[in-house]
């Protein structure tokens, strides 16, 4: 039986913390708090990103998380709350899921991702060319 990202979506989000763009904006200009954009650098670069948001490329989240990785990033392991974004919140759901069972703590993903935050009023800071 086939699963598509729809339910894929679904299950990690029962999960994982969800939290509303409104949620988000509350939590950004907190010292402990680091925004996760996991969108590909060309949306980052057409649309620009949450401001302090530390770029993640999705496909290098697992490898940057593990400290047994070559490729790890220790700011995985600073004491710090995760917010992870995308543009939708589909890709952030699952990689907070990801994350979590990585055993990462203290991470949730905003709903309606960056759109949402946009949406919501949030700042947004240009990539720097």
């Amino acid at each position: 039986m086939k699963v598509g990202f729809k339910e894929m979506v679904r299950r990690a989000e029962a999960e994982i913390e969800t939290i509303s763009a409104a949620q988000a904006l509350d939590v950004a200009s907190r010292e402990e708090t680091l925004f996760v954009d996991l969108r590909d650098i060309r949306e980052l670069q057409r649309e620009g990103k949450i401001p302090g948001a530390r770029h993640v490329p999705r496909g290098m989240l697992e490898f940057w998380i593990d400290p047994q990785s070559p490729y790890h990033k220790p700011l995985f392991t600073e004491e710090r709350r995760f917010v992870f974004y995308c543009n939708l919140g589909w890709r952030s759901a699952l990689a907070a899921q990801v994350a979590q069972q990585m055993g990462l703590e203290n991470v949730c993903h905003i709903a309606g991702g960056f759109e949402a935050w946009k949406a919501a009023g949030g700042a947004v800071e240009e990539l720097k060319k």
